[in-house]
């Protein structure tokens, strides 16, 4: 748990901090992920892959900068569907190679590295380098990470919510809009320091939690939220303990050995993604109620299912919000049961 001073800390960064924003000295050069990334000007068409970046450029007020998206987890947030609407979808999940050059841009912002990385999904950052176009990756999947061990990469380290406030500092300096980006890290700072003073005034000596992402196949073992990772820093943070001890970022754990660790909560993802069976939640309630093993899982049999965005669980301004959301849930339960 995080002290009540550091709550106090985080509320206080106000709008003074916010006055000494400097503009972008161009030509700017940022440290990226192992890349030196150099921008002669602030970029006039930008193309995400993911939708952590996408959002967050929506939030710093880019729109009119981005000329394509792909990799949704998620239907985009309310606030900038009107903004969303006018920007092409290259593709749902990965978009080809071939579809990112040809927007012609001059920044992809990528939310993953097994997308654009060495075994880049879409291709490597030297494909696009090589045609003089900067890649970024959100340093929260590339720094203390190895994304070359497991299915989705494995922590060296456990994951550090700064890596969000990074993105958007270095989106504020890559597009000179540093007053913006101030702005909205004070306000997730903000938004972050609430949901722990709420997890404070509730806190069980020994609550537990299963983030069951989604499935390949309802019947074989589900993906999970490994230790270390995104959703693992969300239930620490609010003094929950993950019952899983892989440092795979979402490895697959069988049923029988959940059952065993017998979780107080599940929080399961919702998606609007259909890639797997199991991204659709309603399924994965069906099964939790009907199946043999899990429907005798005390998490289960007490209704203790929290469900959250998918993009919550990811490294993305979505974090905060399921932080909230998780703190709000595990507040509503009788934990005497």
């Amino acid at each position: 748990m995080l002290l009540p001073r550091f709550v106090a800390l985080v509320v206080g960064l106000g709008v003074g901090a916010l006055a000494h924003a400097a503009p972008t000295q161009y030509p700017l050069t940022i440290e990226n992920c192992g890349s030196t990334l150099t921008f002669a000007q602030a970029p006039a068409r930008a193309v995400t892959i993911g939708q952590a970046g996408t959002e967050m450029l929506f939030a710093l007020g880019l729109a009119d900068k981005m000329v394509g998206t792909s990799l949704w987890f998620n239907d985009v947030l309310v606030q900038y569907k009107a903004q969303n609407d006018n920007i092409e979808r290259l593709a749902d999940n990965e978009p080809s190679f071939e579809s990112v050059i040809a927007k012609r841009p001059q920044l992809v912002a990528v939310e993953l590295e097994w997308m654009v990385g060495p075994q880049g999904a879409v291709g490597t950052r030297e494909q696009f380098h090589e045609l003089k176009i900067p890649t970024y990756l959100m340093p929260s999947d590339c720094e203390a990470k190895d994304n070359l061990v497991g299915s989705d990469g494995t922590r060296l380290a456990p994951f550090r919510i700064d890596s969000i406030y990074k993105s958007i500092t270095q989106f504020g300096e890559i597009f000179d809009v540093q007053a913006r980006a101030q702005q909205l890290n004070t306000d997730l700072k903000a938004s972050l320091a609430k949901s722990i003073a709420m997890a404070n005034g509730k806190n069980p000596k020994d609550i537990s939690a299963l983030v069951w992402f989604s499935s390949a196949s309802l019947d074989i073992d589900p993906y999970v939220a490994g230790h270390k990772g995104v959703p693992d820093f969300m239930l620490n943070t609010l003094g929950v303990r993950n019952v899983v001890e892989s440092d795979e970022e979402w490895p697959t754990v069988g049923w029988e050995t959940i059952a065993k660790a017998n979780p107080t909560f599940l929080v399961i993802a919702r998606m609007d993604r259909r890639r797997f069976p199991a991204d659709d939640y309603l399924k994965k309630l069906e099964f939790l109620r009907n199946d043999p093993v899990t429907r005798n899982i005390d998490a289960v049999k007490n209704n203790r299912i929290i469900i959250l965005d998918a993009m919550a669980m990811q490294a993305s301004m979505r974090t905060f919000d399921g932080i909230a959301a998780l703190a709000s849930a595990i507040n509503g339960y009788d934990l005497s049961k």
